[in-house]
């Protein structure tokens, strides 16, 4: 039987939700991309469990999040309590700067399912299941990988770039001899999802017992996952059996009759970051890039950040706007912030389970008193301890000021169109750059040379004003620029921090520069020498 050989522009090896986001993101900008995975289909059992709004942007960005939505509780809290059960810290952010809830519990396979089904809108797209991958290589051109079908008939895959999302375990990663360094916590966890929650409770509840730490979550669909710390010396086989499994519920369960296990799986917490994201035509990321504990539910949502800020950048190179210089900064860009969040989760973990017993008396006497400290609360509460992006290098240009948006996602409110419509703002910007002026035209000052860049690249010009001036006919309109109201204040308090009037956004929504009418022709070109435009 022949070799099967096929070509593609970029090859995503892992069909998981890192590698599926960046599929849909690539195949939506019109680059042809091909997915490998070496399981029969995707994974069915419940991986993650919670997801931001900044995961939820992303996927507004592939035209999915409709289909999303309905697999999520928003405004999930998370509560912390003490061995007596007593609640020493309720984390339940409110506020919706990006568009949607902070906190969102969610069943991973099926939100991973519609963005497997959203790839059968693109013709070009292939996603190849049950492929084993035997050896890969790259020249100056492309990287060659070969595989293996499930019939053991080989294959071969072309492609201009391979992004690897194949797990904390890469195979990519190894074999290109890239560190990965940190360590892996001394103790693992079991996890049991139930069917029919028997507690119905919402939210989910971390509970700091010094015998036995546990979590207890309420999931979409009437789930409830359990995670029980195991001890020394307990093994995976014997915690599995019913009635070790019962007797771990009993703890928090008044009656175990009848309970309707749908798995469970014990896990190690490993905390790990690799030395490089990018080798020459391969990039690695999600779980190949950085590995962390699960406590504040950054893993999946590390992972989407990854794809957001790669996708966008992916396309320009494959489309030929930008040099393939552009790359170097999604690891400039990302590793930093992996890094905070791992080191986040690691305290999260240490909070839950102190390494020392004295630890957890000191722990419970200080969150009794910061309950009453109302800013140290607020500060828990708003979540505010979550380092959020913020880019000091890379694909943008920083103006040095200490509190400056630049290299930070931009809001997203809802916003008015001159048809009377509300709409979320990247609706209005879709995947492409963005020029954002309050109250004034966009476009004043760009040169001839400039605005045929920015045609090229992608932009929309958009030009907001208080949505009561909407309703004004005698209103100056300018062409190519579209009008949107503010239906609150949020543009205009944005705004109102910044000295600059006109903001220049990237297609992942990060601002990218400030400017205002008279500097932005000028601001526009030092920004395409770090976009490495061609």
């Amino acid at each position: 039987m022949s070799n099967t050989n096929y070509t593609t522009e970029v090859a995503i090896l892992g069909a998981g939700p890192v590698g599926l986001t960046l599929a849909n993101y690539l195949s939506k900008q019109g680059v042809v991309v091909t997915i490998v995975e070496q399981l029969d289909s995707l994974i069915d059992y419940p991986r993650a469990i919670g997801i931001d709004d900044e995961s939820l942007r992303t996927i507004q960005s592939l035209g999915l999040v409709e289909q999303v939505l309905p697999h999520t509780t928003p405004n999930h809290a998370m509560r912390f309590l003490t061995p007596k059960g007593r609640c020493f810290a309720d984390i339940q952010p409110l506020t919706r700067e990006f568009g949607f809830p902070r906190r969102n519990a969610f069943i991973q396979p099926q939100v991973d399912n519609v963005l497997l089904q959203g790839l059968k809108q693109y013709k070009n797209t292939q996603v190849l299941f049950s492929r084993q991958l035997t050896h890969f290589s790259q020249d100056a051109e492309g990287v060659t990988l070969n595989l293996q079908n499930k019939d053991g008939v080989a294959e071969t895959l072309r492609a201009q770039y391979l992004i690897a999302c194949d797990g904390g375990n890469s195979y990519i990663r190894r074999n290109l001899g890239i560190a990965f360094e940190g360590e892996t916590a001394p103790n693992q966890w079991i996890v049991i999802d139930l069917e029919n929650d028997p507690l119905a409770t919402p939210h989910i509840y971390l509970c700091c017992d010094p015998v036995r730490p546990y979590v207890s979550a309420a999931l979409p669909h009437g789930i409830r996952r359990f995670e029980f710390m195991v001890m020394p010396g307990e093994t995976q086989e014997e915690l599995s059996k019913p009635e070790n499994i019962a007797k771990l519920l009993s703890k928090v369960l008044p009656s175990t009759d009848g309970i309707e296990v749908i798995r469970q799986r014990v896990y190690t917490h490993n905390a790990r970051i690799a030395d490089k994201f990018r080798v020459d035509r391969i990039l690695l990321a999600g779980d190949a890039a950085h590995i962390m504990p699960v406590w504040q539910g950054q893993g999946y949502n590390s992972g989407m950040r990854d794809a957001f800020n790669l996708a966008w950048k992916m396309a320009m190179v494959i489309q030929g706007k930008a040099t393939a210089e552009l790359l170097d900064s999604y690891q400039i860009e990302r590793k930093d912030h992996a890094k905070a969040m791992i080191d986040l989760s690691v305290m999260a973990g240490h909070v839950l389970a102190p390494p020392k017993k004295w630890q957890g008396f000191v722990r419970d006497g200080i969150a009794y008193a910061l309950n009453y400290i109302k800013p140290i609360k607020q500060y828990l509460l708003e979540m505010r301890f979550k380092p959020m992006p913020k880019y000091h290098d890379g694909a943008l240009l920083s103006n040095g000021a200490k509190n400056s948006p630049v290299g930070k996602m931009f809001i997203q409110p809802q916003v008015r169109l001159e048809s009377g419509e509300k709409v979320l703002l990247d609706d209005v910007i879709a995947n492409d750059f963005a020029i954002i002026a309050w109250g004034v035209d966009p476009q004043w000052g760009i040169s001839d040379a400039t605005m045929q860049i920015w045609k090229k690249l992608g932009v929309k010009f958009i030009q907001v004003i208080p949505e009561v001036q909407l309703g004004n006919k005698n209103r100056k309109q300018f062409e190519g620029v579209i009008t949107v109201g503010d239906i609150g204040t949020d543009i205009r308090s944005w705004f109102g921090k910044t000295t600059e009037s006109v903001v220049i956004l990237r297609p992942d929504r990060f601002v990218a520069a400030l400017a205002i009418p008279q500097t932005l022709d000028h601001i526009s070109q030092q920004l395409f020498k770090k976009l490495h435009v061609k």
